[in-house]
C-alpha cells in the first residue's frame, strides 16, 4: 500500500517526488515504490458563486441583498478542473491507504488541501507535512516526523472562516455599492480600511498649513551647539524671541555647564519576518511588497536557500539552535566568509532576541538554510534580497554595538546650547550591515553627531559666531509601501478605543501573507496609484471611502476578525459565533449602503463611445491591459483600449477573427456596408453574447 502526497505547486511536488524516489512520470502526478505525489495549482476548489445558490443572483439587484446562504457550498475552479480530476481519481485508488498534506504550512495551504479532500470525499487517514524549508534534509526529516492531520483541524476552521467571511462581506458590500451607484466599486474587510488610511493621510496633507519656525546654532570653534529650551525643544515659532536669544550671545562668553558621558549598548535588530523584509526591500531597493514576496518564494522553493517566507515571527525555536553552525558554514563565501569566521571559532550563544519558543507560532523567522550558497546562481534581485536576509541572520548572532555618548551643555548668558558626540567601543553587529543600512532615521529635532574634544565642566568657551536657520513645519509624509506595511501591521494608533487598542497588539490588517496582495488590489482597481515610491489615492478611491459604512473603513472591525481567526486557529475561539457575527455585519453594511444619499461621479470616462448604446466608456485596468467598459452596467459592453482601424484588437488571431465576422455578416446581406462599421457591429454582438 502507498501514500498519496498532495503538494500545492508542481515545482514543490517535483522536489518532494525526487527526495521520495517517485520517478515514474504520469499526467498530473509522479509515482514511486512507496508514494504517489500529485499537486494542486494553487486553489483547485473555491466557494460557490452567488448564482450557484439561486439563478436570480446572476443579475445584480439591490433588492436581492444581502446574500446569506444557510450553508456555504464548494465548487471546482473551472480553469484548473483538469488537475482536480487527476487528484480526485488518485484519491479513489484502492492501493492508496493514506494522504499526506504537503501544501504550504499555513492557514491558506491547509485550506487548499482540505477543500480538495471535501469535494473528493476523502475518508481515509491523513497526515500533515509541516516543514520550514524545502531542502532535501528538511523534506526527509518532515516525512520521518509526519503530524496527525487532525491536529490542524483548528487551523482549517480558521481558514474556512476567513474565506466565508470574505465572501459574505466582500460580495455583499461590493454588489450593494455597484448597484446603488451604478459603478464598478469593490470593498473588503482589509482593503477598505487600508485604503482609508491612505485617503485620510492625503486629506491631512492637503489640509496642512505650514508654519515658520527658527533654530539657533552657536559656533564655539572646535564644536557647535544647538539651542534648546527647558523642555528640550529647539524650534522657536516667534521671530522676535529668536532675535532676543541671538542678541544675548553677543559679547558674552560661554561656559561648559555639564559634561555627561554614558556608555550605550545597542543590540542587533531582530531577524526578519515577511513584513519587516518587505519594508526593508522597499526602502533599499524600491521593491513592491508583492515583488519581494515573489523573489522570496523563488529563494525558498527553487534555490532552497531560505526558510518558509510567509511567517509573522522574528525568532527561532531552541531546536533550531544546533543547526546554526551548519547554516553559517553554508554561507562562508565572499562577501560573508570574514563575517562568519569569528562566529564559528567559538560556541554560539544566541540570546532571547533570537531564540524564544513563546514567540514562534507556526513558523520561525526567515533565515538561511544549510544548503551551500552559490551566488552566481542568483539573479541580481535575488542576490539583493538574499543579502538582506543573510546579513540580518549574521548580525543577530553578533555582540551589541557599544559606544560612549558624550553630551555637552554650554550656557551663554542663561541660554543652553547642546552638543553631542560619540566614541565607538565595539562595532559589534554594525560591522555586518552594509553602509547604506547604517544610516539612522533621525527626526528633525535630534542632536547631530560631531567629534568633541576633551572638555570638562567649567571650561570657558569663546563664541565664534551664531547662525539662525529658518524652516517650515512639514506635512505628514505620504505612505510608501514600507510605511503602509507598518501601519497595516500595527493599526492600533488609528483606534480610539483604548481597551481595543491594547487588545489588538500583535494583530493587524490582514496577515504577512496577504498584505502585499491587498496593496496590489488597490492599485489594480485604480483606488491608489504609485508616484515614485509614494502611494497616492485616486478620485475613485477617495470617493469610495466616503461611500462605505464607517465600520468598514476603520481598522477595528477587521483587526477584531483577524484576532478571532487567530484564536480559532489555536482552539480558543468559536467558529459558530464568529460566522454569526459576520452574517450580522453583512446585513448592517448592506443596509448602510442602501440608506446612503451620497453621489458617485466616475473620473475615468474616456472619449470613446460604446458601439452598442452610445454612452461614453470607462477606461479601467483589465487582466490583460487597459479595457474600455460601458458605464451603463445594463449594457455591459467591454473591449480592449487599443484597437486597429476595424475596431478590433490587433493580435495574431485578429485577421482570422475578422475574416470569420465578415463572412458571417456578408451572408446576411451586409456586404455593402463600410468594412469598419461592419466589424464594429459584429464585435459588439460578439462581446454582448459573453464570448
Amino acid at each position: 500500500m502507498k501514500a498519496l502526497v498532495l503538494a500545492e505547486k508542481p515545482s514543490v511536488a517535483r522536489e518532494i517526488a525526487r527526495v521520495l524516489k517517485c520517478n515514474v512520470k504520469n499526467k498530473g502526478f509522479l509515482e514511486g515504490p512507496q508514494f504517489v505525489v500529485t499537486w494542486a495549482l494553487g486553489h483547485l476548489v473555491t466557494l460557490a458563486e452567488p448564482d450557484d445558490y439561486d439563478k436570480k443572483y446572476k443579475e445584480w439587484r439591490l433588492e436581492d441583498l444581502p446574500m446569506l446562504p444557510a450553508n456555504m457550498k464548494l465548487k471546482v475552479i473551472r480553469q484548473t478542473s483538469h488537475q482536480f480530476q487527476v487528484v480526485r481519481n488518485l484519491m479513489k485508488r484502492e492501493d492508496l491507504k493514506e494522504l499526506v498534506i504537503a501544501t504550504d504550512a499555513g492557514r491558506e495551504g491547509e485550506l487548499v488541501a482540505r477543500w480538495i479532500m471535501v469535494l473528493s470525499d476523502w475518508k481515509k487517514p491523513f497526515k500533515r507535512l509541516w516543514i520550514s524549508s524545502q531542502t532535501d534534509d528538511a523534506i526527509r526529516e518532515g516525512f520521518a516526523g509526519l503530524k496527525a492531520g487532525t491536529a490542524y483541524n483548528n487551523l482549517y476552521d480558521a481558514a474556512v472562516c476567513r474565506a466565508e467571511a470574505d465572501w459574505l462581506i466582500g460580495l455583499n458590500v461590493t454588489r450593494a455599492l455597484t448597484c446603488k451607484f451604478n459603478a464598478q466599486l469593490t470593498a473588503g474587510r482589509v482593503q477598505t480600511p487600508t485604503l482609508a488610511m491612505i485617503v485620510n493621510r492625503e486629506a491631512e496633507i492637503k489640509q496642512f498649513v505650514p508654519v515658520d519656525f527658527w533654530t539657533i546654532r552657536a559656533d564655539f570653534g572646535d564644536y557647535f551647539g544647538d539651542w534648546r529650551n527647558q523642555a528640550g525643544n529647539s524650534r522657536i515659532f516667534n521671530y522676535t524671541q529668536t532675535e532676543e536669544i541671538a542678541a544675548k550671545l553677543k559679547g558674552h562668553q560661554g561656559v561648559i555647564k555639564e559634561v555627561r558621558t554614558e556608555g550605550k549598548s545597542e543590540p542587533a535588530p531582530l531577524a526578519y519576518d515577511l513584513t519587516e523584509l518587505q519594508r526593508d526591500a522597499n526602502k533599499r531597493y524600491g521593491f513592491s511588497a508583492q515583488k519581494t514576496l515573489s523573489i522570496l518564494q523563488d529563494l525558498y522553493e527553487q534555490h532552497k536557500l531560505v526558510t518558509y517566507p510567509r511567517t509573522d515571527s522574528r525568532y527561532i525555536t531552541s531546536d533550531i539552535v544546533p543547526t546554526l553552525p551548519a547554516r553559517l558554514k553554508s554561507i562562508t563565501v565572499v562577501p560573508y566568509a570574514e563575517l562568519v569566521k569569528p562566529l564559528l571559532q567559538k560556541p554560539l550563544m544566541p540570546t532571547k532576541r533570537f531564540v524564544d519558543n513563546n514567540k514562534v507560532s507556526d513558523h520561525h523567522a526567515i533565515i538561511p538554510t544549510e544548503k551551500p550558497l552559490q551566488l552566481t546562481s542568483l539573479k541580481t534581485e535575488e542576490r539583493n534580497l538574499y543579502d538582506l536576509i543573510v546579513r540580518r541572520f549574521i548580525a543577530v548572532l553578533y555582540p551589541p554595538y557599544r559606544y560612549d555618548q558624550t553630551t555637552l551643555i554650554t550656557v551663554i548668558n542663561g541660554e543652553n546650547f547642546y552638543s553631542r558626540g560619540k566614541v565607538v567601543k565595539d562595532q559589534g553587529w554594525r560591522a555586518v550591515t552594509s553602509k547604506s543600512a547604517e544610516k539612522d532615521a533621525l527626526n528633525d529635532d535630534a542632536l547631530p553627531e560631531q567629534t568633541l574634544t576633551l572638555s570638562k565642566k567649567g571650561d570657558p568657551k569663546q563664541v565664534k559666531g551664531c547662525k539662525i536657520n529658518k524652516s517650515k513645519t512639514k506635512p505628514p509624509a505620504r505612505y510608501t509601501e514600507a510605511t503602509l506595511l507598518t501601519a497595516m501591521e500595527s493599526p492600533g494608533k488609528f483606534i480610539e478605543d483604548e481597551e481595543l487598542r491594547e487588545a489588538m497588539k500583535g494583530s493587524g490588517l490582514g496577515t504577512p501573507a496577504t498584505r502585499a496582495e491587498i496593496i496590489e488590489k488597490l492599485l489594480y482597481n485604480n483606488y491608489i496609484e504609485r508616484q515614485g515610491k509614494e502611494l497616492v489615492p485616486t478620485s475613485k478611491g477617495t470617493q469610495l471611502i466616503k461611500l462605505v459604512a464607517p465600520a468598514l473603513k476603520t481598522p477595528e472591525l477587521t483587526a477584531q476578525w483577524e484576532q478571532r481567526l487567530s484564536n480559532i486557529a489555536r482552539g480558543k475561539g468559536s467558529k459558530t459565533d464568529f460566522m454569526a457575527d459576520i452574517r450580522q455585519n453583512a446585513m448592517e453594511l448592506v443596509k448602510s449602503v442602501i440608506d446612503d444619499t451620497a453621489v458617485y461621479k466616475a473620473d475615468n470616462i474616456s472619449r470613446t463611445k460604446c458601439p452598442v448604446c452610445g454612452k461614453f466608456m470607462l477606461l479601467v485596468n483589465g487582466k490583460r491591459g487597459k479595457m474600455l467598459i460601458c458605464q451603463d452596467r445594463a449594457c455591459g459592453h467591454r473591449q480592449p483600449e487599443k484597437q486597429d482601424d476595424f475596431g478590433y484588437k490587433s493580435s495574431k488571431n485578429a485577421g482570422r477573427v475578422n475574416q470569420k465576422l465578415i463572412a458571417q455578416y456578408s451572408d446576411q446581406g451586409s456586404i455593402g456596408h463600410n468594412l469598419g462599421d461592419l466589424l464594429k457591429v459584429a464585435l459588439a454582438k460578439e462581446n454582448t453574447s459573453g464570448e
